[in-house]
């Protein structure tokens, strides 16, 4: 009785809190609302017995992305008001992806309902009771899933190496360090430094 409670107490603040971040009207409450849905997700976790999911997701998803987003915000000067200007013309495509999802969760439900049975998942890795919980985590997603682990890899790295090449833009004017030439020059373009005699100039 006591789990269900704190399923549903879990569960409907990290909905609420995920509908808040999308209506709120000030960006910084919006990056406070979802640091308030990692919570309650993080809570969920620990009620089905994965306390490793359940850190991770608050070290690095709270401590590290949200507070990124939340510097971000603070610091940069966004017209979020001149963003918002166009929001009925992307609205049609909105809602045409919000009733797939919806269709989508109402067909997973009405499984559950029909076929009761659906709910008792069976396990697809044999899991040693003696072992911790992590430590059976990092075997089934080393082993079995260990493909899709590195593929994943691949992309988050093509993903970070396009980011870096799409925004580095070389502009005029600007001074940089050339190690090429530094290296290679000669002795008579180097500055010779001289000990001048007091009284005496150059």
């Amino acid at each position: 009785m006591l789990t269900a409670l704190f399923f549903y107490l879990f569960a409907g603040l990290a909905v609420l809190a995920g509908f808040m971040v999308i209506a709120a009207k000030n960006p910084v409450h919006a990056v406070l609302f979802l640091i308030m849905a990692f919570f309650n997700a993080a809570g969920l976790f620990l009620l089905l017995g994965a306390e490793f999911l359940a850190l991770t997701l608050l070290i690095v998803y709270v401590g590290a992305v949200a507070v990124l987003f939340l510097f971000v915000v603070m610091m940069l000067d966004v017209d979020f008001a001149e963003l918002k200007s166009g929001f009925l013309s992307y609205l049609p495509v909105g809602l045409l992806v919000g009733g797939i999802l919806l269709a989508e969760m109402i067909m997973v439900a009405g499984a559950w309902i029909l076929n009761p049975s659906l709910s008792k998942l069976e396990r697809q890795a044999s899991l040693d009771p003696n072992i911790t919980n992590t430590e059976n985590f990092g075997r089934v997603l080393y082993t079995d899933y260990v493909f899709y682990l590195e593929a994943a890899g691949i992309l988050l790295l093509v993903a970070m190496v396009g980011a870096i090449v799409l925004t580095l833009r070389q502009r005029e004017g600007i001074r940089r360090q050339d190690i090429a030439t530094q290296v290679g020059r000669k002795p008579e373009q180097a500055i010779e430094v001289r000990k001048v005699e007091t009284g005496r100039g150059i």
